[in-house]
């Protein structure tokens, strides 16, 4: 990308944002045209048996693979899909369609789904350091939520978006779908049967072999992606193909490694189970042991959270095959009288008197209508923007502690 190319697309990207990259999450409701908080409360209580619509923010994995499962459910239209990048449309209309739905729209830009009055909900399955910008901006023009993990991508973006839900009292279901799976619920209830005894530590962990993403040229970005667009609240800087669609997450301007990946996950059930918020201390040791490539993030991670009384322990190895209890992800609770661990396949129970345990459950479907169910009932859903924020933020405090390259000290414990 020459010079003039670069400064050209830089003005359009500002022209875009309107505002600094500092206060994104906190972009002013002008910027958007809007239907009414007031309207849009009001759409959901008098008429709850109508059809909701659908708009969905990012169409190559997860947000093609929601809008497919969304399609499915009763009750739901998938209305609009919106990428910055054109060649995702045709596969995920198809999908669409295929699940019996007709065509969706689609738009480049997410703005044109906040001003449709005919969307009663978004989800957004952009980078992570678009989510909480969208998110704040969806709120404010009556929009519910489902938001891809983590609901943040720093924590510093966590409370004017807690605010933000709050003031416009919206429905924010966050992607950690665990916590609408029948058998990761039923596991947290043995735990908290007292059956293992006192349960206080918790290991959480990702074994697998990542490919390397070796090393990308600079190089101008493809015609049918609006890069301006797709930056958005990051830096500028010329398209780099490593940096761009699922190799986002392994640099820190976009993501936040494994650990914000998959870690949000796990560490969600770890921090359910053993009934915790936020840690007093955290220290993170790791780094880039295996792969030589553009990645920044650490491919082998230890982070060790102190709750006071309590503890988590996160483990990940990105150039192995041998996971821990035999399982490439999952968490195990360690108690005085047993040790139960759970994975997406179920869970079980050791050292125990008796043989326990339970088989996999679906996820994300069931979370998906426990999401669309609380958009018409005004109740909690499984996973709100609180229980994402938190176990987000296991995520960013471990990260920061490996950046720093010390232990950090948060707070008083504060076991819930």
């Amino acid at each position: 990308m020459n010079t003039d190319e670069f400064k050209r697309r830089e003005v359009s990207r500002r022209q875009f944002l309107g505002r600094s990259a500092q206060q994104a999450a906190g972009v002013a409701v002008g910027v958007v045209g809007l239907s009414g908080v007031a309207a849009a409360s009001a759409k959901s209580a008098e008429s709850p048996n109508e059809r909701l619509g659908i708009g969905v923010i990012g169409v190559r994995n997860q947000g093609r693979l929601i809008a497919n499962e969304l399609a499915q459910i009763s009750g739901i239209e998938i209305r609009s899909l919106c990428d910055v990048d054109e060649s995702q449309f045709a596969p995920a209309i198809r999908e669409v369609v295929d699940a019996g739905q007709k065509p969706p729209t689609t738009v480049r830009d997410f703005r044109h789904l906040l001003d449709d009055p005919a969307i009663d909900a978004v989800v957004i399955a952009t980078p992570d350091h678009w989510h909480a910008p969208m998110a704040t901006l969806a709120c404010q023009a009556g929009k519910d939520i489902y938001l891809e993990s983590p609901a943040t991508h720093s924590l510093t973006e966590d409370a004017a978006l807690i605010d933000a839900a709050n003031r416009t009292q919206r429905i924010v279901q966050v992607g950690l779908q665990q916590r609408s799976g029948s058998h990761f619920q039923s596991a947290i209830q043995f735990l908290r049967s007292g059956k293992l005894g006192n349960v206080r530590f918790a290991k959480a962990w990702i074994v697998h072999r990542r490919k390397s993403i070796g090393r990308r040229a600079v190089v101008e970005a493809p015609a049918h992606v609006d890069y301006a667009a797709w930056l958005g609240p990051a830096a500028a800087r010329p398209f780099q193909p490593n940096r761009f669609h699922f190799n986002w997450r392994w640099f820190w301007e976009y993501g936040g490694g494994e650990l914000a990946h998959w870690g949000v996950h796990m560490l969600d059930v770890a921090r359910w189970g053993l009934q915790v918020e936020t840690p007093v201390r955290v220290s993170s040791v790791g780094g880039k042991y295996s792969f030589d490539d553009d990645q920044e993030t650490p491919d082998s991670l230890t982070v060790q959270y102190d709750f006071g009384g309590k503890s988590i322990l996160w483990e990940q190895r990105l150039w192995s095959s041998h996971g821990v209890e035999g399982r490439s992800s999952g968490v195990a609770f360690h108690g005085d009288q047993g040790t139960l661990v759970v994975d997406r396949g179920g869970w079980k129970v050791y050292d125990h008197g008796e043989v326990i345990a339970a088989d996999a459950s679906d996820l994300l479907k069931t979370h998906l209508t426990n999401f669309t169910d609380c958009i018409r009932t005004r109740r909690t859903p499984a996973a709100d923007l609180s229980t994402g924020i938190a176990s987000g933020a296991l995520c960013h405090w471990g990260n920061t502690a490996y950046r720093a390259g010390h232990e950090i000290l948060i707070g008083k414990s504060n076991l819930t």
